[in-house]
């Protein structure tokens, strides 16, 4: 009995462990502006693209950094994308 409560102890720990991971990670795309259809989006240069790493094909959230040609400044946008695993996927 003592056993079956230490194996659910863990299974708790680790799933509340797993939940505040992901919570972390979407925090960080929540200060970035999601890109909607018809957005104007002023690009003069990018900056740098990023997604997260994945083997599944799988929508995912990507970002982009890039110095906006109107304004000068850096800006950041998020958008949705299919990962680069669906190129390598049959």
């Amino acid at each position: 009995m003592n056993s079956r409560a230490l194996l659910v102890s863990i299974a708790l720990v680790c799933a509340s462990s797993t939940g505040i991971a992901q919570a972390n990670d979407t925090t960080s795309a929540q200060n970035v502006p999601s890109y909607h259809y018809g957005m104007p989006l002023h690009v003069g240069k990018v900056i740098a693209l990023n997604e997260p790493t994945t083997l599944d094909c799988e929508v995912i959230t990507a970002t982009m950094k890039y110095i906006d040609s109107q304004s000068g400044q850096p800006a950041e946008i998020a958008y949705r994308k299919l990962s680069d695993a669906c190129s390598y996927q049959n």
